[in-house]
């Protein structure tokens, strides 16, 4: 006596089945690339930018500090003679620190420090950072930098520099060059600072 084992023929494989997370494309690879705060790869990039603008001017005046010839010439290169090394080296090491420190506080905008005290800070560590708190500060110096920035390259620069005591030459052109970063300031605290608040504001609405 014989059976016939009937099999049912496999269904064929037409495709494979696309999930959720592969359907996304570019907006999920978008969102990979933000931090897990949310923070944005270009505010990330922006800010570490920001940091670098202080820092070619910064040593163009502590070469000036240390009494390197940068182009002064006439009564300005004898008042930097005279005050340099001295109490002008003190004065420029101040200045480019200043900028430099100003110019780093970006960072915290896109930092959790940005957000939450450090705990080593006294009376105020492990609190919570207010955003407007950060926000108008920094909307405030975006705004002033840029101003500057914009006035520099729309005649004031050249302004100074048709000053016959001022670089000439190549100085002129190095001096340029260190200080030409600095336009770009302002610009950037602003697209970080909107980054920060479409961040922070959105998550108390």
């Amino acid at each position: 006596m014989s059976s016939t084992a009937s099999v049912a023929p496999a269904a064929p494989v037409t495709g494979v089945e696309v999930g959720p997370a592969t359907a996304a494309g570019p907006r999920a690879a978008r969102k990979r690339a933000d931090r897990p705060d949310g923070t944005p790869r270009w505010a990330e990039l922006a800010a570490r930018a920001t940091v670098w603008t202080t820092v070619p001017s910064g040593l163009w005046r502590l070469a000036l500090g240390v009494g390197v010839p940068v182009g002064f010439s006439g009564e300005l290169a004898a008042v930097f003679q005279n005050n340099t090394p001295g109490w002008g080296t003190a004065y420029l090491v101040a200045l480019s620190g200043l900028a430099e420190f100003v110019a780093f506080l970006t960072l915290g905008l896109v930092r959790p420090w940005g957000e939450v005290v450090p705990s080593w800070i006294p009376l105020i560590g492990g609190r919570t950072v207010r955003p407007l708190a950060a926000i108008v500060p920094a909307a405030i110096g975006s705004t002033v930098l840029t101003c500057l920035g914009t006035g520099a390259l729309f005649g004031g620069w050249a302004e100074q520099l048709s000053d016959p005591e001022a670089p000439q030459g190549l100085a002129a052109v190095i001096m340029t060059l260190c200080y030409l970063p600095m336009v770009a300031w302002g610009p950037l605290v602003a697209a970080v600072t909107f980054a920060y608040a479409r961040r922070t504001l959105g998550r108390r609405r």
